[in-house]
């Protein structure tokens, strides 16, 4: 059994988003993650999706998407992404696709591992954080400590935390999100959202603190799920 992961999927089977208006790169992208996961990933591993699967807007419309995705081989971990705006209760969603983990404020295990997370939010400094990101910075925490604590509880020893948003700015500063990672017990922590070289170049990645940092975007990636177990 293996860990894969990839964010930023941004399917749009019902509604008309095309990707390439952000570079030639991401033609027919989610055709590429399709086959390219199908070649990669076996029945019996996981898929964690650190967030922002589906252009769609209300859970109906995401229906294709997301169906798309249950029938891909192995075992799915999804977390909410800042446009996953069809994403209303998790609890709902594990109902009618029972082989899906919608996580929220909680957590769960592959083998020995707990894996945890929430989106997070543009950190202070970053060139885009506004007074009115603060609100939404501060509840993110609580959202990450809760799913963190939950796994604690379980008897966690080693944590692979997942977030959509980095968890740092653009600078790579000490942030709440990173205080509250080093006082846990994680080892690895996937997310996504930076698109471009730019981004992608701005991001933490490698080890910091004892903990190792990936970039999981579909574009990263070039569209192909990276085995991080």
């Amino acid at each position: 059994m293996g860990l894969f992961a990839i964010a930023d999927l941004h399917f749009g089977f019902s509604v008309n988003k095309p990707m390439s208006i952000f570079g030639s790169h991401w033609e027919g992208h989610s055709e590429k993650i399709i086959a390219n996961w199908k070649k990669d990933v076996g029945v019996e591993d996981t898929v964690l999706l650190p967030g922002d699967i589906s252009w769609a807007m209300k859970e109906e419309d995401a229906q294709v998407d997301l169906q798309i995705i249950n029938d891909l081989p192995g075992r799915k971990i999804f977390l909410e992404g800042n446009h996953d705006y069809w994403w209303k209760s998790a609890s709902k969603l594990e109902r009618k696709y029972e082989k899906m983990r919608f996580l929220k404020n909680d957590c769960e295990l592959y083998e020995n591992v707990f894996i945890c997370g929430t989106r997070g939010w543009l950190c202070p400094n970053d060139t885009h954080f506004t007074p009115q990101d603060k609100k939404l910075y501060e509840r993110e925490q609580i959202r990450l400590k809760l799913s963190l604590d939950t796994a604690m509880r379980k008897g966690a020893e080693e944590i692979l935390l997942m977030l959509h948003f980095p968890p740092t700015n653009e600078k790579q500063e000490k942030s709440a999100f990173l205080q509250i990672i080093e006082e846990y017990p994680i080892r690895q922590v996937v997310y996504g959202h930076l698109h471009g070289k730019q981004s992608h170049d701005m991001g933490l990645k490698g080890e910091r603190n004892g903990v190792h940092y990936q970039l999981v975007s579909a574009d990263y990636l070039n569209f192909c799920p990276k085995r991080i177990l």
